[in-house]
C-alpha cells in the first residue's frame, strides 16, 4: 500500500467533452467514486468543446455540486486536440491527468497511476490492450495507422496509446511549449522523451451514446501525426523522382543501341506503352504536388500564428454554492 506522503499532493484532471449530455454526470459520479477515497487534493477540469446539446447546463450542474469542478467553456468546436490543450493550459497542480469522458477510459486506473507516478516516471501511458468497443473498420484503421507513423516518423509512439495519461509538471510545462496549430499530443509527449512507463489496461464500454470521432476526424489527426512528424513523404517523391529518371537513361541507351547498330527501322512507335508511362508519370507528378501542397498549406496555417483555440468563459463554483463566471478569462492560451 502506498502511503500518504509518497502519493503526489496536488492531481488535476482534465476532461474535454463534446455532445456528452447523457453520459457526463454518470462519468463524473464514476469519477468520484475512485478519487474520493484517495489522500489527495483533486481538481477537475472539464472542456466544453463548442457543444450544441445540453452538455453545458449538465457541466454547470455538476460544477455547483462538486466544487473541485471547472468548467471551460470554449467558444466553438475545435476540436477534441485543440480542447484538451485547453484543459492542459489551466492546470496548476503539481500532475495532471487528461482523459476522455465517455467511459472509454477507466477512472479505476487513477490509483495505478499514480502508484506509478512515485517510482519516479514522470509521464504515464495508458495503453489498450484489448479491441475498442468499436467496428473491425476503426480497429483496422487504428492498427494501420501505428504501422503506418511508426515506420515513417523519428518518434516511436507506442500502439494503443490515446490521450489517457499522467504528467508530471515537467512535462506538461514541456508541452505547453510547443504550440503548433495542428497538434497531435499523444506524438509531441513522445517527442518530449521525458521518463515514460506504460501501463496496460482494458477499455470499458461506453456510458451511452457514440463516438463523436467520425472518419474525417480520424484522417485529419492521421494527417497532423505523418506531417508534423515525418518528412518521408517529401523524400518518398525524390526518391520517384530519382527512379524514373534512371528509367529515363536505361531507355535512351535502349533506343541509342538500336542507332548504332543500324537497327533503327526496328523500333515500333509503341503508342501504348507511351501513354501508358505519361499517365503514370504524369499521376504520380501530381501525388507529389499535392503532397507538398500539404506540407505548404500545414505551413501557411503555422506561420498566420493563429490561437489554437478561443474561451468563451470559465465557471466555478466556491463551496457556499455561490456561482463564479469569470468574464476577464482568458480568450487565448499563454
Amino acid at each position: 500500500m502506498i502511503s500518504k506522503n509518497a502519493l503526489p499532493s496536488q492531481v488535476a484532471i482534465v476532461v474535454p467533452v463534446y455532445n456528452e449530455e447523457a453520459v457526463v454526470d454518470a462519468f463524473h459520479q464514476r469519477l468520484r467514486r475512485v478519487i474520493d477515497v484517495l489522500p489527495v487534493t483533486f481538481s477537475i477540469i472539464y472542456v466544453n468543446d463548442g457543444s450544441t446539446d445540453g452538455t453545458q447546463v449538465a457541466l454547470e450542474a455538476i460544477a455547483q455540486a462538486d466544487p473541485r469542478v471547472v468548467v471551460v467553456e470554449l467558444s466553438r468546436n475545435f476540436g477534441h486536440q485543440a480542447a484538451l490543450t485547453a484543459g492542459l493550459d489551466q492546470v496548476e497542480a503539481e500532475w495532471v491527468i487528461s482523459m476522455d469522458g465517455d467511459g472509454e477510459h477507466p477512472p479505476e486506473l487513477i490509483p495505478e497511476m499514480l502508484a506509478l507516478a512515485t517510482q519516479g516516471y514522470e509521464v504515464v501511458l495508458a495503453q489498450r490492450q484489448e479491441p475498442q468497443q468499436a467496428g473491425w473498420f476503426k480497429r483496422w484503421t487504428s492498427e494501420a495507422f501505428y504501422y503506418l507513423i511508426n515506420r515513417i516518423a523519428s518518434t516511436p509512439i507506442p500502439p494503443g496509446v490515446s490521450d489517457f495519461r499522467l504528467l508530471h509538471r515537467r512535462a506538461l510545462e514541456a508541452l505547453r511549449q510547443m504550440r503548433e496549430y495542428h497538434r497531435f499530443l499523444r506524438g509531441m509527449v513522445a517527442w518530449a522523451g521525458f521518463r515514460t512507463v506504460i501501463l496496460p489496461y482494458a477499455p470499458t464500454p461506453r456510458l451511452g451514446g457514440h463516438s463523436h470521432y467520425s472518419l474525417q476526424k480520424m484522417l485529419r489527426l492521421a494527417f497532423n501525426a505523418i506531417f508534423s512528424f515525418s518528412l518521408v513523404p517529401l523524400y518518398l517523391g525524390i526518391s520517384l523522382g530519382g527512379v524514373f529518371l534512371f528509367l529515363a537513361l536505361l531507355e535512351a541507351l535502349y533506343v541509342l543501341s538500336f542507332w548504332l547498330t543500324g537497327r533503327q527501322a526496328s523500333l515500333a512507335p509503341g503508342w501504348s506503352s507511351l501513354m501508358f508511362v505519361l499517365l503514370f508519370v504524369g499521376g504520380s507528378l501530381m501525388i507529389m504536388l499535392g503532397i507538398i501542397g500539404l506540407y505548404v498549406g500545414y505551413i501557411f496555417q503555422e506561420v498566420k500564428q493563429r490561437p489554437i483555440y478561443f474561451i468563451r468563459r470559465m465557471v466555478t463554483f466556491s463551496s457556499d454554492a455561490e456561482s463564479k463566471h469569470d468574464p476577464h478569462a482568458p480568450t487565448t492560451p499563454d
